[in-house]
């Protein structure tokens, strides 16, 4: 009994055995499929709702536990890191909530309403109408029409690059697109409520970059042109940051320096005697400005990067809320489309929008 009992054990630790050999020679061949088949670029991987609509934050852990229920080993430092450092400032925050389409939604009947009030009274003072009904009937379509018209500005204001979030997240792109992902913030109002999600999607960029890499090369006898077309078109996007410059201590400038103090204003030096101090102590903040547009001596492949990563939050943001307009069918090319659910590619809209 105890040899039959030895033989079952034996054969079932073989099975078993055999079992996680199998399992680990078909990991890579289910890892290659995973990144292939099963996915395609712009198919939405993990849409993560907002936990709050006054304070907006996302959780974070439970992404990381989707994606890994999907087959995406991401490392912290690729992740949370950067995702925190993105969107979890105040400033962000407060931004994200004020620009919302919820808030934009609910700013549109009370804008109506501040816009009539001041369009009724300061009319009222200038023309005497006998017939109450006309004036308000005159200054209502007056308040429509101003109200549509800022409606539509704000609304085409969201289509555009966002500095304070679609900028933000350049750096989260560049490490998630290591993992075939990209990661913007999109929100838009459905049944009167807003939906603000944090949206991972699919995307291989090699097919885009050396597509965008071949248009520029193609432009490489008018590179002057191709530059100012960068210029005129990414003009606005600058970044300025704030940084600590250290001011070497000099021990043989004394005498400048009490030169210096003796020219300086009394008055200034009463008033900036306290900012001195601190500054020395802190250091000096000194504002720079970064721009976005690719140096004209870098290669198109480096340039065709830079402007994939630097639309990628952007471009997602549209694919996602069904935002993107495609091209016209005769100057629509299928085979050059590298995303099955959108009219556009991430290199296509990038050539609409910047190279055209």
């Amino acid at each position: 009994m105890m040899e039959d009992m030895n033989r079952v054990c034996h054969v079932m630790e073989e099975s078993e055995v055999d079992v996680q050999i199998r399992q680990t020679k078909a990991q890579p061949q289910q890892a290659s499929n995973n990144n292939r088949p099963t996915w395609s670029n712009g198919q939405c991987v993990v849409a993560m709702p907002n936990c709050s609509m006054l304070n907006p934050s996302f959780d974070l852990s439970l992404c990381r536990a989707k994606l890994e229920n999907d087959g995406f080993q991401i490392p912290v430092r690729d992740m949370e890191a950067p995702l925190k450092t993105a969107l979890d400032l105040p400033s962000v925050r407060r931004y994200m909530v004020f620009n919302s389409a919820l808030f934009h939604f609910i700013m549109a009947p009370v804008m109506y309403v501040v816009v009539w009030c001041a369009t009724f009274s300061t009319l009222h003072l200038f023309i005497t109408v006998s017939d109450y009904w006309v004036l308000c009937l005159s200054v209502s379509l007056v308040s429509i029409f101003l109200t549509t018209v800022i409606i539509f500005i704000l609304h085409y204001s969201n289509k555009e690059i966002n500095m304070n979030v679609d900028v933000r997240l350049i750096q989260v792109n560049e490490r998630m697109v290591k993992h075939k992902l990209l990661v913007a913030v999109a929100d838009w109002v459905q049944s009167c409520t807003g939906n603000m999600k944090l949206y991972f999607v699919y995307w291989d960029m090699s097919h885009c970059l050396r597509a965008l890499t071949e248009t520029l090369e193609e432009c490489s006898f008018v590179v002057n042109d191709t530059q100012k077309k960068l210029e005129r078109k990414m003009a606005h996007l600058v970044l300025v940051t704030k940084d600590t410059a250290v001011v070497p201590e000099d021990e043989g400038s004394d005498v400048e320096q009490q030169d210096s103090n003796e020219q300086r204003p009394l008055l200034r030096h009463e008033d900036t005697g306290c900012c001195t101090s601190s500054s020395q102590q802190e250091g000096t903040k000194v504002t720079t400005n970064y721009s976005l547009i690719p140096d004209a001596s870098l290669p198109a492949q480096a340039t065709a990067y830079q402007l994939l990563m630097t639309y990628s939050a952007a471009y997602v943001k549209l694919l996602v809320s069904k935002r993107l307009s495609g091209p016209s069918h005769h100057r629509l090319h299928p085979q050059r489309n590298h995303c099955t659910t959108a009219p556009l590619c991430l290199c296509q809209y990038i050539k609409k929008k910047i190279l055209q």
